[in-house]
C-alpha cells in the first residue's frame, strides 16, 4: 500500500500535496526529547556528528528531524523509485539527499557523505536499511565516522502508539494523539584507522550501544513491540 501511494505521488506529481497532508498529520502528535540540549552544546562548541538511527523509525523521527535544518544535515537515502519520494520529502525538511546504499551506489554515497562532513556538522545514517536485516548496523556507519573523524551519537526514537506494516522492518507509522520520544545518546568517538577485528569489535559494540539506548527508550515511551 505504501509503496503504491508513492509511485502514485511520484506519477502524477503529488509529492507537494502528500508532503503538506503529512506535516498536517504531524500536528496531531506529540514530541518530546530527551538529551536534546547536549546535542545542541555539541555543536555550539564547533563539533561535528553522524545521527544514527533505525530504519523503522524514519518517519516517526520525520516531523522532529526539522528542527536541526540550521546544521545543513545530510542523510543517505536509497537509489530506488521509493527513495525518489523519500529524497523529495527530505529537501523539503532541508535535508541534503545523498543517493545511495550498500546495495547501489554505496561507495559513492559514502564518499559524499565524508565530503559534507568536510563542510557542515551534521550527517544522518539509518544503520540498518535499506532492506536490512533489521535492528544491525552495517559497516557504513563506521567508515564513515572514521573517514570524516566525526563521532558517532546513537538517537532512539519511540512512539507509545503506531501502526505496523508488514514489511521487513516492520516499519512504524504513528497514530493520531501518539506521543514520539527522541533520546540522544553519548558521542561514539571512531578512531581515525580500524584494521582487522578491530573494525567489527566496535561496529558490534555501537551496535550494542544504540540497541540498549532503543530498549530503554521504548520503555520510557510505553511502546511494547521490540525492535530486534
Amino acid at each position: 500500500m505504501v509503496k503504491s501511494l508513492s509511485r502514485f505521488a511520484l506519477k502524477y506529481g503529488l509529492i507537494p500535496v502528500l508532503y503538506a497532508i503529512v506535516r498536517l498529520y504531524f500536528r496531531l502528535i506529540r514530541i518530546r526529547s530527551i538529551g536534546e540540549e547536549g546535542f545542541r552544546n555539541h555543536f555550539a562548541r564547533g563539533g561535528k556528528a553522524i545521527a544514527a538511527i533505525w530504519h523503522q523509525r524514519i518517519l516517526i523521527v520525520m516531523e522532529y528531524a526539522s528542527r536541526f535544518a540550521e546544521f545543513s544535515p545530510a542523510v543517505m537515502i536509497s537509489q530506488s523509485r521509493d527513495g525518489d519520494l523519500i529524497a523529495d520529502v527530505y529537501r523539503r525538511l532541508r535535508f541534503r539527499p545523498v543517493r545511495g546504499s550498500s546495495s547501489r551506489g554505496g561507495r559513492q554515497a559514502l564518499a559524499a557523505m565524508v565530503a559534507h562532513l568536510a563542510e557542515y556538522p551534521l550527517a544522518v545514517h539509518v544503520v540498518d536499511g535499506p532492506r536490512g536485516p533489521r535492528g544491525i548496523i552495517k559497516g557504513g556507519l563506521i567508515s564513515m565516522a572514521e573517514l570524516s573523524g566525526a563521532p558517532i551519537i546513537p538517537v532512539a526514537i519511540s512512539v507509545n502508539r503506531a501502526w505496523v506494516l508488514n514489511s521487513w522492518d516492520r516499519f512504524l507509522i504513528p497514530k493520531p494523539f501518539s506521543t514520539v520520544l527522541a533520546r540522544f545518546g553519548e558521542p561514539i568517538a571512531v578512531p581515525a584507522s580500524l584494521e582487522g577485528p578491530a573494525f567489527e569489535e566496535l561496529r558490534s559494540a555501537v551496535e550494542t550501544t544504540l540497541r540498549a539506548l532503543q530498549e530503554s527508550t521504548d520503555r520510557e515511551c510505553g511502546w511494547q513491540e521490540s525492535l530486534f
